[in-house]
């Protein structure tokens, strides 16, 4: 079973990232796994951007599930950005986002993805659980807030 805190390790927490919108969201997001984990950084914003288009992956109070499917991943890869600055995301609540995961998972890999994007959701609708992200100033801090228990986050 996949989930977060297995896929995010500190090292794919990436605190006051310096972007100014989705696309440079997406782009610095596919630098760093061209850089960590060897996959081609274009297809991977493209796909990104892609989905977005479809409609903005936004939940609402300031976070974002932006996700993907890429061709030829082996295993589903997960990414908690901060933009240094909020940014806009057309969140239907009007709010720019300050918290994102960025979800990537294989083509084909159905149930996986729906239970990732269910677990994000369910953590980020928590408004303890924001509270506590917002508060966390180090990679370490916010993968003890993942490695918690969803009934402990809600």
């Amino acid at each position: 079973m996949y989930t977060l805190a297995r896929l995010c390790p500190e090292e794919d927490i990436l605190l006051e990232l310096p972007v100014c919108n989705r696309a440079q969201l997406f782009e610095r997001v596919a630098l760093h796994l061209q850089q960590r984990y060897g996959l081609a950084a274009e297809p991977i914003a493209r796909l990104l951007a892609e989905r977005e288009v479809l409609g903005s992956t936004a939940l609402g109070h300031g976070v974002a599930l932006p996700h993907a499917r890429v061709p030829g991943l082996s295993t589903p890869l997960a990414v908690l950005v901060r933009p240094s600055e909020p940014i806009e995301f057309a969140a239907p609540d009007g709010r720019p986002v300050s918290e994102a995961i960025v979800l990537l998972v294989p083509q084909h890999a159905n149930a996986a993805h729906l239970q990732l994007l269910a677990e994000a959701a369910q953590r980020f609708c928590s408004r303890p659980f924001r509270q506590a992200l917002r508060r966390a100033q180090a990679p370490a801090a916010v993968r003890r807030l993942l490695l918690e228990p969803l009934a402990l986050a809600a």
